[in-house]
């Protein structure tokens, strides 16, 4: 993309920003990260675009989950293979039930900067500033911890780099065999009281695979898979130090991730972030809340989104159970009159959080499965497609969502609750997810399926169709 200033933005309000005590020693450290090699390359980013575009066309699916914060105690190479793994399990689930390749896009690699409701918190009558992720301050609640250091984001980088060549280690040296992940799925339907609901979706994804050998494939040689990285671009001063100009195209690219996102409380139309993303080459996702309107998307469209590239903008609701099927109806009929082919992605997790009596921040997994069916049913109704879903979850066996099928209840929310930020789902709700997902697209299919004529001459009436059928995941 080309601007005449790629660096307006700087003009313009930014919401979210820490109050950095040391502005010289915030310039240093943004100095430093100019001249860093980049942390992903312009080509990857492309090549993100162009899986994005098949799924606004609706010819793929776009599966985006991980941490709520990553935090630079958690970059070890058991946390990066356990994220790693449930991202790829999910994922082999899905592409078998929506017959579709399955984007993967990681919330890893650059997720340490959170916006806050407050820019303060007070306990015991002691007043500090707010955490806002490893990226800013400590989530220790004393001066020294609180108190907003710029060297953070040299550390992030670092610790961003570390988890990428982890990732590409692990993707591209066998980590990814198909046969390992179905056994990591088989295993799950084995042994966990949620899975064996789902034994039939497996044993129809292990014939699959028998047919693959039978015609002379050997399904080892699937050992690679590209997984790309995201995360919310909050923190300007670290986002801008990373931008790079392509020699080969002249094009700018925000080179910390593949994709960034805008969130809810920085998508103002006349604010430095949305100006920021709008000179970038990048994958770009905003986060719609409740109280986005049809106008909202679309000059959100015509700022992001100009030349109407298909997988450029990724829209990700956040509307919440109860609101979901009365709100979202009307902003996709609006993108769809304005001839942007945009992803859209559901995002069930902000919207259902409530506090438990225990003082722990947590989401029901029903509530959850919920919004995910609205979000469905919205796309249904309009015929438009369900582009994907926008989870946070970990590769352990946390326990900070209550429900689904590991049984998670309120009272087990100390035993494991680990989230620096919001409460993620774990492996195995992460699973139980999946497979309703998967469960739901089986469902559309025998819903679409025209009927077959009965073979029998005597009974010549058709097969019955299911159009009145609605599937739902609860």
């Amino acid at each position: 993309m080309e601007h005449s200033n790629p660096e307006s933005w700087r003009a313009l309000p930014a919401a979210q920003q820490p109050d950095w005590p040391d502005p010289a020693a915030l310039r240093s450290t943004v100095s430093a990260l100019s001249a860093a090699p980049p942390l992903v390359f312009a080509r990857e980013c492309d090549t993100l675009l162009d899986r994005l575009g098949e799924v606004a066309r609706g010819k793929a699916f776009l599966l985006q989950g991980g941490d709520c914060a990553e935090t630079l105690d958690s970059v070890s190479a058991e946390s990066v293979r356990n994220k790693l793994e449930v991202l790829l399990q999910m994922a082999a689930v899905l592409t078998y039930a929506a017959a579709v390749p399955v984007v993967k896009v990681g919330r890893l690699a650059g997720q340490y900067a959170k916006p806050r409701s407050q820019p303060t918190e007070t306990r015991d009558g002691v007043t500090l500033p707010s955490y806002r992720g490893d990226a800013v301050n400590g989530l220790d609640f004393s001066t020294r911890s609180r108190t907003p250091d710029p060297a953070r984001l040299q550390r992030i980088y670092h610790a961003s780099a570390a988890t990428l060549n982890l990732l590409r280690a692990l993707t591209a040296g066998g980590h990814a065999d198909l046969d390992h992940v179905h056994e990591w799925n088989r295993d799950f339907v084995a042994l966990s009281p949620a899975g064996r609901r789902y034994e039939r979706l497996a044993d129809e994804i292990d014939a699959a695979l028998g047919f693959i050998r039978a015609c002379g494939m050997n399904t080892s040689t699937l050992r690679t898979a590209e997984v790309f990285a995201s995360h919310e671009a909050l923190l300007l001063d670290y986002e801008s130090a990373l931008v790079r100009t392509d020699p080969d195209t002249g094009r700018r690219y925000a080179l910390s991730g593949h994709m960034l996102w805008i969130g809810e409380r920085t998508r103002q139309l006349d604010g430095a972030h949305v100006a920021f993303a709008s000179e970038v080459s990048n994958p770009i996702g905003v986060k719609l809340g409740p109280d986005a309107a049809p106008d909202d998307v679309r000059a959100l469209i015509d700022l992001l989104d100009p030349h109407r590239t298909p997988g450029r903008l990724t829209f990700i609701s956040r509307m919440g159970r109860g609101r979901v099927r009365d709100r979202l109806h009307s902003l996709v009929e609006a993108v769809r009159g304005s001839g942007a082919d945009v992803v859209w992605a559901c995002d069930p997790m902000h919207g259902n959080t409530f506090t438990a009596a225990s003082g722990h921040k947590t989401r029901r997994f029903d509530d959850i499965l919920d919004e995910i069916t609205g979000f469905f049913e919205v796309h249904r109704a309009l015929g438009t497609h369900p582009g994907g879903v926008h989870v946070e979850l970990t590769g352990e066996d946390v326990t900070e969502c209550v429900g689904g099928g590991s049984e998670v209840r309120t009272d087990h929310l100390h035993l494991r609750y680990e989230t620096a930020c919001d409460p993620r789902l774990n492996r195995g709700q992460s699973m139980d997810l999946a497979f309703r997902v998967a469960e739901w697209y089986s469902a559309e299919k025998r819903r679409l399926t025209p009927p077959r004529p009965e073979r029998d001459a005597r009974h010549p009436e058709a097969v019955p169709t299911h159009a009145d059928y609605v599937p739902s995941l609860a």
